[in-house]
């Protein structure tokens, strides 16, 4: 995986987003250009996890790049051509939705969805409480959409939240690899 660039997007499943911090620093090591892109949510929020200040100025020296945080920003991704594949890690129920609907009233939906009218591939790390449950619908969708990856997931919690799936986010690198070749990374569901 060399020369190529990558965006790496953020949704608002605070309690995963560390471990997706962590496979951004692996995948900046590499010699690929990334391109962070933050939910509104993600990047003007405090939470018990950690200060949003803190949490853009470490993704933007880790990246190189200011995020691209907002729909007017990420819109030119499709048109410009400006990725070759798209991480959306941690990605919530809500953007799962919204991804597998067409409904872009964010920076990650509208960069996806300007990145998947250049037939390019999207890589999705879920982390969501309701993926069994409300979700379970989109994420279907999605499993049997063009271009749509998916980091291996599984039950997190399954007493406590029967209806929760996260990725295994350590997968991350090898799903992007698979993707680029476009090839679903297997097992999917661990």
């Amino acid at each position: 995986m060399r020369d190529i660039t990558l965006g790496y997007a953020f949704c608002g499943s605070f309690c995963t987003i560390s471990q997706s911090l962590k496979e951004l620093e692996k995948l900046s090591k590499l010699d690929i250009k990334i391109k962070p892109i933050m939910s509104e949510i993600v990047y003007n929020t405090d939470t018990r996890f950690g200060k949003a200040a803190d949490l853009i100025e470490r993704v933007e020296d880790l990246c190189g790049e200011k995020i691209i945080h907002s729909i007017t920003t990420a819109e030119p991704i499709g048109p410009k051509g400006l990725l070759d594949i798209i991480v959306v890690s941690p990605c919530t129920g809500n953007t799962t939705a919204k991804i597998a609907l067409g409904i872009t009233d964010t920076p990650v939906t509208m960069a996806v969805k300007a990145h998947l009218r250049n037939d390019r591939p999207v890589v999705i790390g879920l982390a969501t409480n309701d993926a069994l449950g409300a979700s379970a619908k989109n994420i279907g969708l999605l499993s049997n959409t063009n271009n749509i990856y998916f980091v291996p997931f599984g039950q997190d919690d399954p007493i406590g939240k029967p209806t929760s799936l996260v990725c295994d986010f350590t997968k991350t690198q090898e799903t992007i690899e698979h993707a680029l070749k476009g090839k679903q990374i297997q097992p999917m569901i661990f």
